[in-house]
Formats: structure tokens, C-alpha cells, sequence
């Protein structure tokens, strides 16, 4: 009978000391729990972007949570909803907030501009930068080589015809292609502007002309025909003022290069009173 009864007494024994030791581990090493860390981790859309600006959704929650940042409106993934949630969490007001998208500065595609050399070894658009500056005849536009694609998490950027080119739909504005372009001609701008200067170029007019079509040539028309005094010509480039832009596109129609691009929604044409009286019968 002892041969049962001592071996079970020595394992209740270990177990005892074993149950202490945690207890006790538990209570030295206990690490509170911070309610609003966890509201607001749980909160955010999981991205893990980087674009506010941390290592990750956890890093920025962390910061809001324990009070390191105010900023509650840095996450372009979540948007003004996400803004509002954590305004709610933390007991802040929620503001206002633009959502964003990348804007592509750059309309070089293959045909308006030239190819001044082929490399088969080129592979990312930093090599060819790196590279003489790129293989075309602009030194400043986009080089097609996609650094920006492999960058976008939401697949909302890709090449067409040899330039970057954002779906503004899938665009969360994390800022990850802007980041990732060698050449900065990606630009975040508010998803309700509509009229950009397509070009970074700031050679004088022949030059640019010649070594892109669509170039701006720094002619001043959209300066003075602008009636918000929201465009202005420096240093041979077209530069819009998107404050005060209102979106009326009377740049684009002006510009002779079509470097100023309108992404209004042309309205369809009024149907004539016969054909629509046509239909009804």
C-alpha cells in the first residue's frame, strides 16, 4: 500500500511547489493590461502598412493607446470610419479627414517618349536609375520597371504601355509606391482633386518637348487662363495648387502637350427630343 501512497504524495508534493512558483512568478511578473491599447489594436484594419508612420497596426495602437500620440487620423487604410472608432476609444474628437490616392506624375508612355537604351540586365526601377538615370530620353519620368507594384499590398498599382498607373478605386493611400519610387513622381493627393499636372520635368520647353510629347514646356497657358489663380509656372513646370483647384479643367483643355490631365467624368451627351419621343412609342 506504501508503494502507492509515497510516489502519490511526492507528485502532489512537486505539484504543490509548482503551483506556488507560478502563482508567485504570476504576481512578479504580471504586465497590466492597457484596456484602450487593446479597443483601439482591435480597431485597426491590420494592413501593417507602415504608412503612419510605425512598425505595423500594433505600433501605432500602442502609441494612441498609451497616449504617446494624438494623431488619430494617420491611417489611410482605415479611413474616417477607422478615424471615428478611435475617437470614440480614446474620447477625442474625430475631425475631419481627405481620404488619399496616389497620383502617377508622369504620362511617358512607350510612343511619346524615346528609348535611349536597353539593358536585359536592368530589372527594378532603382538599377536603372542608378543606371545613367534610366533608360529614356526624360530624366524624370517614371521607368516602367514596376519597384511600385512589387511595393503595393492592395494590388492598386500596375504598368501600362510602360508607366506606373493607380486604380484610384483599390487605392488605400498607404503611401508604399510613393516610397518605393526612385524618380518621386508618385504624389498622395486627396481622392477629390481631379486635375494634375502630369509631368516632373523641369528642362526648358525644347528640351522637354524633345525628349517627351507630353511633356509640360513651362508655356504659361494654363497659368493665365486659370481663373483661381490655383496654377503656376516655376522653373519650366506647371504647378497646381490644389487648395485652391476647383476642379474646372480649363488647364487641361488649354495646355497643348496635354500635361494637365482632367479625370472629371465627362456627363453623356443630352439625347435629341426625336430620337428619346422615338423610344417611348
Amino acid at each position: 500500500m506504501s508503494a502507492i501512497i509515497i510516489p502519490a504524495i511526492i507528485v502532489a508534493a512537486i505539484g504543490a511547489v509548482f503551483g506556488i512558483v507560478l502563482t508567485i512568478a504570476s504576481k512578479v511578473m504580471f504586465v497590466p493590461v492597457n484596456e484602450k491599447v487593446a479597443a483601439v489594436s482591435e480597431a485597426m484594419p491590420g494592413a501593417n502598412c507602415g504608412a503612419c508612420g510605425f512598425p505595423g497596426c500594433d505600433g501605432y495602437a500602442t502609441a494612441i493607446g498609451e497616449g504617446e500620440v494624438e494623431d488619430i487620423t494617420r491611417c489611410p487604410v482605415g479611413g474616417p470610419d477607422l478615424v471615428a472608432k478611435l475617437a470614440e476609444i480614446m474620447g477625442l474628437e474625430a475631425g475631419s479627414t481627405e481620404p488619399e490616392t496616389a497620383m502617377v506624375m508622369c504620362k511617358g508612355h512607350n510612343g511619346v517618349t524615346k528609348t535611349i537604351m536597353e539593358d536585359a540586365r536592368i530589372h527594378t526601377c532603382k538599377e536603372a536609375k542608378m543606371f545613367y538615370g534610366g533608360q529614356w530620353a526624360c530624366a524624370h519620368g517614371c521607368l516602367g520597371l514596376g519597384d511600385c507594384v512589387e511595393a503595393c499590398s492592395f494590388n492598386a498599382i500596375g504598368i501600362v504601355n510602360g508607366v506606373a498607373w493607380v486604380d484610384r478605386e483599390a487605392c488605400v493611400g498607404c503611401k508604399a509606391c510613393a516610397v518605393a519610387c526612385p524618380k518621386n513622381i508618385i504624389d498622395m493627393v486627396p481622392k477629390s482633386k481631379l486635375v494634375f499636372v502630369t509631368c516632373k520635368s523641369t528642362d526648358k520647353g525644347a528640351v522637354a518637348r524633345k525628349a517627351c510629347d507630353t511633356a509640360c514646356i513651362g508655356c504659361m497657358k494654363c497659368q493665365k487662363v486659370c481663373k483661381f489663380d490655383a496654377i503656376e509656372v516655376e522653373n519650366n513646370l506647371a504647378r497646381i495648387d490644389l487648395e485652391k483647384c476647383k476642379n474646372c479643367g480649363l488647364c487641361a483643355k488649354e495646355c497643348p502637350t496635354q500635361a494637365i490631365v482632367n479625370l472629371r467624368k465627362k456627363k453623356a451627351p443630352a439625347k435629341k427630343p426625336e430620337v428619346a419621343e422615338a423610344k417611348a412609342e
